[in-house]
């Protein structure tokens, strides 16, 4: 695994996030995503979600596509979780494989960091219910800078 070498940055969305200094962004509460425990320099990161009975399918489980959600936002947050504060992480890929229903309740995720280039990082992370396998994923992330807003 490569990952950074010096000390994580306490300036990015992340650190700032979990020391309460910026509110969680719109799609992290609407899927009920804490921050459960954040290894930096490990390359490590535990998230707890929601499963919503809005979340549900007709059969009753929580649908797929926010499964993939979960697991696109522990996988990005742990990448963000190793960047300056004026940098950001971009999904490029995300592959789900689904193991199981999941159902409304507590889900627990993990992501850890296989791959941290300069831009791109290659990250995988699982969701478990009732310490059962529910889903996993491999994503390719790209660092970028933030935006700037345009003149005028």
């Amino acid at each position: 695994m490569s990952t950074p070498s010096a000390a994580p940055p306490d300036d990015n969305f992340i650190a700032k996030l979990m020391r309460g200094e910026v509110p969680a962004h719109s799609v992290a509460t609407t899927l009920g995503a804490r921050i459960v425990e954040a290894d930096a320099l490990g390359g490590r990161l535990e998230m707890s979600f929601v499963g919503s009975p809005a979340f549900c399918n007709p059969a009753g489980h929580v649908q797929g596509g926010m499964l993939a959600a979960m697991l696109d936002d522990v996988t990005a947050s742990l990448v963000t979780l190793t960047v300056r504060g004026d940098e950001r992480c971009a999904t490029l890929d995300l592959h789900t494989s689904f193991l199981r229903p999941a159902r409304v309740g507590p889900i627990v995720a993990r992501a850890r960091l296989v791959r941290r280039g300069r831009e791109i990082c290659s990250v995988v992370g699982e969701l478990s219910q009732d310490d059962r396998l529910v889903a996993t994923a491999t994503a390719t992330c790209m660092i970028t800078k933030l935006a700037r807003p345009a003149p005028g």
